[in-house]
């Protein structure tokens, strides 16, 4: 009888993303100076009673919390990271965090909404030119941020070559999208604030922030439909799914594919399970190799079902 192979061969790590180190510092300075930028804006929108700047303030205050989720979400997944109770690694508690932040930003666009009808319904005087200056900057403040967070954008595509592939860090989108979403809202407040100030057209105020959030909405729902489909694991349509279809029908040994899931288990790394019907010898083994060329697919079971 033959020996068994040593237990080091047979364990492989569960561990298929690694992660963005240089997103988590980014993340981090962005939250610290988006969670300043919001207590000046609120403070400012109140005290000179600017809709589309209160709008912004609350906004970016959401965009804090949504900031700060998304940096314990990267610090849980690196913390558990080699933890044997996450049996395909930690990489969704980032999706999860990028979820989470989408929620945020449905109840940001929610709220905006509301008080913009607020203000359409009951207007009252601004004070233009502090408001004007708050919102300025507060511009220059979400461009910083999106500046730094997109030194993480360019460090994750560096790990990947193909985006239809899901070479994303959802968890960094979604900080990113918080990012760009208050530097439109401040965008909209300025144009607002000068229409009031130059033509006397206060409406614009509590117009500009409809129009602020519907483009939250927007993007809200993108995000979510991106990070809900991960999580549900509704993969079963990614390229790679027509891949392995196309590498075991081309197979030199003949097999019927059966059974196909596929699922991601990290930024653009999959994981399947496939059940194949074959009247010919053949092992696991042999169709894993024939599905290697695929270098997203990190983890593969394939089971062997003898036909005939």
């Amino acid at each position: 009888m033959p020996p068994l192979p040593a237990a080091n061969h047979l364990e492989h790590t569960h561990r298929f993303d690694e992660g963005n180190p240089l997103a988590e510092k980014s993340t981090l300075r962005v939250a610290i100076l988006t969670a300043l930028m919001m207590l000046i804006e609120i403070a400012g929108g109140w005290h000179y009673n600017s809709m589309a700047l209160l709008a912004d303030g609350w906004h970016m205050s959401s965009h804090t919390v949504a900031l700060g989720l998304s940096l314990l979400a990267y610090v849980f997944a690196r913390k558990y990271a080699h933890d044997p109770r996450f049996s395909f690694g930690t990489w969704k508690i980032e999706v999860l965090g990028g979820y989470t932040s989408a929620i945020f930003l449905v109840m940001v666009a929610g709220l905006m909404i509301y008080q913009s009808l607020e203000r359409l319904i009951a207007p009252s005087q601004i004070h233009y030119d502090q408001a004007i200056a708050i919102a300025i900057v507060g511009l220059l403040v979400n461009l910083a941020s999106a500046w730094m967070l997109k030194g993480g954008h360019h460090h994750d595509h560096a790990h990947g070559a193909h985006d239809h592939h899901g070479h994303h860090d959802l968890n960094l989108r979604s900080a990113y999208m918080h990012v760009l979403a208050d530097a439109a809202t401040s965008v909209l407040a300025i144009i607002a604030l000068f229409g009031g100030k130059l033509w006397g057209a206060s409406w614009l105020d509590p117009v500009m922030g409809l129009a602020g959030a519907v483009l939250v909405a927007v993007w809200a729902y993108s995000l979510l439909r991106d990070t809900g489909r991960v999580l549900l694991d509704a993969e079963m349509n990614a390229p790679i799914v027509a891949e392995i279809r196309e590498a075991i029908a081309a197979s030199p040994i003949k097999a019927r594919l059966s059974d196909l899931h596929v699922w991601r288990v990290g930024k653009g790394k999959y994981a399947c399970i496939l059940s194949l019907a074959t009247d010919n010898e053949a092992s696991p083994e042999y169709f894993k190799q024939q599905l290697s060329i695929h270098e997203e697919l990190v983890h593969i079971s394939i089971e062997i079902n003898q036909i005939g």
